[in-house]
C-alpha cells in the first residue's frame, strides 16, 4: 500500500484505479437481462403446457386456463419473497445449494445442486429447442434444419459467455426488452379487440368436449404450467456476479423479475379464455394468440422473431447460473477444482463450455424435438425450490432476529406449496419421461461423493493442514533422452546442469545396421563436441523407445536410492500451431513410459522457435 495514501480506497493522482472487476459485473438491468431471460421466455410455453392438460376436457377444461394460471402466479409471488430473503441470507450465492450446505447437511446439498444442474442442462436444451420451434411456426420450410439451427444458436450463445456475463447482458438487453414490450402489447389490445379466433388453418390437437375436469387434471395441468417457474432462483444463485452492494441489487433485480412474469402469465392466460384458443398442430398457442390480438400482420412476425430470439436467448440463465453453482462445488471439494478458475472478464470458463457440451449431446439425442425434453424439464428446480425454503425455516429457528416467526412462516409455506408442486411435476410426468431425472439424480450425488472422497485421499496423501518436514537437499542425478547434437541438445544439458548434480546424456539403440550407423556417427560428433556430461548408449532389441530408457531409470534409481533422479526431456515448440501436426511426439512417449513405470520427476523444456 502506498504511504502518500490518505484515505481508504485513495488513488494518487495520475493513476489509474485498481482494476477489482466491478466493471464486469452486473447492474440490477443487467442482471435483469442476463439471468432472467429463462423465466421471461417461459411465457411462451408455461400457457401453451397449461392449454394442452385442460384441452382433454375440451373447451370447459379449457375454461380453468385462468384459475390454474392464478394459483401459478401465487407460487411465483412466494418464490419471489422467498429468494430475496435466500440473497440477503446467503450472499455468496449459489442458492438452495448454499442453505442446504449450512443448514440441512452435505447430502442433502448435494441432491439440491444436482437437481440445479439437470434443471439448467435442460433448460438450454429446452430454451434452444422452443427458440426454433418458434422460427419454424413462421417459417415451415425450415422445419427439416431444426437440428443444426438449434446447434448454431448454442454455438453463438457460448461464444458470448465466454466474453463474460456483463457483455452477454449487453447482447441480450435490446432482444428482452422487445420481447416483452411485445408481450405486454399483445395483452393490451388483446384485451379491448373482438379478434376471430383460430385464425390459422390447422386441425386442433384435442377434439370432443366433455363437462367435468377432476382433479387430477387441474393437478397435472398446474404441474405442466409450472414449467414457467424455471429461472427464479437463478438471481439468488448468482449474487456474486452483482456490483456492490451485491445484496440490495440482486434483491431488486429478483422482484422485478417477478413482477414483470406475473404480469404476462395472467394477460396471455386471460387472453387465451377470452379467445377460446385450442392447441392447433404445427402452431404455437403464443403464435394463435398474438395472430388473434394483433392481427396476421407485419407485426405478428416480428413478435415471433422477438419470441423466437429470446427463447433461444433464455439458455443465457443457465450460462450465468451453472458455472457459479459449480464454482462453490469446486470449492468444497464436490466438483473438479478446475471449475473454480476463471478467466480475465471474471467468466468461469470450463464451467461454460462443460454446460455447452453436454447440452449440444442433448440436442442431438433429440434430435431438435422440444416435446422430446419437455417432461424432463422444471422436475429438478422444484426439488432445488422445496430444499431452500426448508433451509430457510431452520436458518431463522437459528438466528431469531425482527420478525423471524413470519419469515419462517412463509418459507415454511413455501416449502409445502413447491413440494407438493414437485411431487405432482415428477408423478405427472413420471412415465413420459421423468423416471430418467429420478434416477440421473442419483447418480449425480454419487459422483459428487466419489470426487469429494478423492479429493479427501489426495490431501490426506500431501499432508495438507498438517506442517511438513523442512526442505533439505538431496543428491540428484538428471537423465536427458538425446537422438542428436544440435542446439535443443545443447539447451537441454545447460539447464540439467543447472538442476542436477550429475548429468547423463542416453540415447537408444535398435539392432538395425542403420540405426547402429546412426549411433556411431553420434558417438563420434559427441567426443568432437565434449560438452562434459557422459553419453550413455542403451540398446532395445526391440524398436521402443520409452521403455529402454524407464528401465534405465529404475536401474539408476535402485543403484543409488538416496539420489533424486529427474528426466529432463527436450521438446522443440514450432512458430505455427499447425505445425505441431509435423512432430514425432518422441518426448510424449518418453514422458509416458517414465511417469507409468518408474518414479522419476518429468521435466519437459520447452524450446521455442519462435
Amino acid at each position: 500500500m502506498s504511504v502518500l495514501t490518505t484515505e481508504p480506497g485513495a488513488v494518487p493522482a495520475g493513476e489509474e484505479p485498481p482494476d477489482t472487476g466491478e466493471r464486469h459485473r452486473l447492474t440490477a438491468v443487467t442482471g435483469l437481462a442476463a439471468l432472467s431471460l429463462d423465466a421471461m421466455a417461459s411465457v411462451a410455453y408455461g400457457p401453451e403446457a397449461i392449454v394442452l392438460v385442460l384441452a382433454a376436457a375440451g373447451a370447459h377444461g379449457l375454461g380453468f386456463t385462468v384459475p390454474v394460471t392464478l394459483a401459478i402466479a401465487a407460487l411465483l409471488a412466494v418464490l419471489v419473497a422467498s429468494y430475496r430473503q435466500v440473497i440477503a441470507a446467503f450472499p455468496d450465492g449459489g442458492g438452495s445449494y448454499a442453505v442446504a450446505r449450512t443448514h440441512l447437511g452435505a447430502r442433502t446439498s448435494l441432491v439440491a445442486a444436482g437437481s440445479l444442474i439437470l434443471d439448467y442442462v435442460l433448460n438450454v436444451a429446452v430454451a434452444v429447442t422452443a427458440g426454433v420451434a418458434a422460427l419454424t411456426s413462421a417459417f415451415p420450410v425450415l422445419y427439416g434444419e431444426r437440428l443444426w439451427l438449434c446447434l448454431a444458436v448454442l454455438t453463438v450463445l457460448t461464444a458470448v459467455n465466454l466474453r463474460g456475463i456483463v457483455e452477454s447482458a449487453r447482447v441480450f438487453m435490446v432482444p428482452t426488452v422487445v420481447f416483452v414490450g411485445s408481450i405486454l402489447a399483445v395483452v393490451v389490445i388483446g384485451l379491448f379487440r373482438d379478434a376471430p379466433v383460430n385464425r390459422v388453418d390447422h386441425p386442433p390437437v384435442v377434439t370432443g368436449d366433455v363437462t367435468t375436469v377432476g382433479a387430477l387434471l387441474l393437478l397435472k395441468a398446474f404441474a405442466s404450467g409450472c414449467s414457467a417457474l424455471t429461472g427464479v432462483e437463478a438471481i439468488a444463485n448468482t449474487v456474486p456476479s452483482f456490483r456492490r452492494p451485491r445484496v440490495r441489487r440482486a434483491q431488486r433485480a429478483e422482484v422485478a423479475l417477478g413482477a414483470v412474469l406475473g404480469i404476462m402469465l395472467i394477460g396471455l392466460s386471460v387472453l387465451i379464455s377470452r379467445f377460446h384458443l385450442q392447441p392447433v398442430r404445427g402452431v404455437t398457442v403464443l403464435a394463435q394468440l398474438v395472430d388473434a390480438s394483433v392481427g396476421h400482420n407485419w407485426a405478428f412476425y416480428v413478435i415471433q422473431f422477438a419470441t423466437m430470439t429470446l427463447l433461444a436467448l433464455s439458455a443465457n440463465t443457465s450460462f450465468g447460473g451453472l458455472p457459479v453453482l459449480l464454482k462453490l462445488l469446486a470449492r468444497d471439494n464436490y466438483a473438479p477444482h478446475v471449475f473454480a478458475l476463471k478467466a480475465d472478464r471474471q467468466v468461469h470458463r470450463h464451467g461454460v463450455l462443460a454446460l455447452a457440451g453436454v447440452s449440444a449431446a442433448l440436442l442431438v439425442f433429440s434430435g431438435g424435438d422440444t416435446n422430446t425434453l419437455v417432461p424432463l424439464f422444471a422436475i429438478g428446480v422444484f426439488v432445488g425450490f422445496t430444499v431452500a425454503q426448508v433451509g430457510m425455516v431452520r436458518h431463522w429457528r437459528i438466528e431469531r432476529g425482527p420478525g423471524w416467526r413470519g419469515k419462517a412462516l412463509l418459507n415454511g409455506s413455501g416449502a409445502v406449496l413447491t413440494g407438493v408442486s414437485a411431487v405432482v411435476v415428477t408423478a405427472s410426468k413420471f412415465e413420459d419421461g421423468a423416471w430418467f431425472i429420478v434416477i440421473a439424480l442419483p447418480l449425480l450425488v454419487a459422483a459428487f461423493e466419489t470426487v469429494h472422497r478423492a479429493y479427501a485421499r489426495i490431501g490426506e496423501r500431501l499432508g495438507l493442514g498438517l506442517v511438513p518436514e523442512h526442505p533439505h537437499r538431496d543428491r540428484s542425478v538428471v537423465i536427458v533422452p538425446v537422438s542428436s547434437i544440435s542446439r535443443l541438445t545443447s539447451e537441454a544439458l545447460t539447464a540439467a546442469t543447472s538442476l542436477g548434480d550429475e548429468v547423463r546424456a542416453v540415447t537408444v539403440c535398435h539392432p538395425d545396421p542403420e540405426d547402429r550407423a546412426q549411433l556411431h556417427a553420434l558417438e563420434r560428433a559427441w567426443a568432437q563436441w565434449d560438452p562434459g556430461v557422459p553419453l550413455v548408449r542403451l540398446s532395445s532389441e526391440r524398436r521402443t523407445l520409452g521403455r529402454p530408457i524407464a528401465a534405465y531409470v529404475r536401474a539408476v534409481a535402485a543403484a543409488e536410492p538416496a539420489a533424486r533422479v529427474t528426466v529432463l526431456i527436450p521438446e522443440a515448440e514450432p512458430e505455427r500451431l499447425w505445425q505441431r501436426l509435423l512432430q514425432n511426439q518422441r518426448g510424449a512417449v518418453v514422458a509416458h513410459a517414465v511417469r507409468r513405470e518408474t518414479d522419476a520427476v518429468i521435466c519437459r523444456l520447452r524450446f521455442r522457435l519462435f
